[in-house]
């Protein structure tokens, strides 16, 4: 126990210095009372250590280089995102995804109800995105029919949703 004592005492501020440098000063005391918790259970386990500063030195060395790298990882996996973790969430509420499920059916249920022919407007420049030109000559109506079709569509979408 007194080797180690000394082998603390002999290094402590070198060592100290060296891992502020390394890690930060918030980190570095840490850092040094490991280092030398692995030296003492090393001699304990009968470890044969030739140079025991040096194997403090390298083995502080050693814990820097494996704190920075976790900490380089950390910001690795870090997603900086618009939404903080503790904000709220954007899914929408129960009551929300209700009310968007029922004006879905209510959408669906007054594009069924169109016209033949409006419903075919309807469909093939709101889900196809189809211009009004090429539904025209597709179903071989004038483009100012094409326009008729879809207002009438449009009101009535909106109607239903009111």
């Amino acid at each position: 126990m007194q080797f180690i004592r000394h082998l603390f005492e002999n290094n402590k501020r070198e060592l100290l210095k060296f891992l502020t440098r390394r890690v930060g000063r918030e980190e570095a005391p840490d850092l040094l009372q490991e280092a030398y918790a692995r030296v003492l259970v090393a001699t304990y386990d009968g470890k044969d250590i030739a140079d025991p500063s040096a194997y403090l030195r390298r083995t502080a060395a050693n814990l820097a280089t494996d704190f920075t790298r976790r900490r380089i990882n950390d910001f690795k996996v870090l997603v900086f995102d618009d939404r903080a973790p503790d904000a709220l969430s954007s899914d929408p509420t129960p009551e929300e995804s209700l009310e968007a499920l029922d004006n879905s059916r209510q959408l669906a249920a007054a594009v069924g109800a169109l016209p033949p022919k409006c419903r075919e407007v309807f469909m093939m420049r709101m889900y196809e995105g189809v211009g009004h030109d090429e539904i025209a000559k597709r179903l071989g109506i004038s483009r100012k029919m094409v326009e008729r079709h879809m207002k009438t569509a449009i009101q009535r979408c909106r109607k239903a949703l009111r």
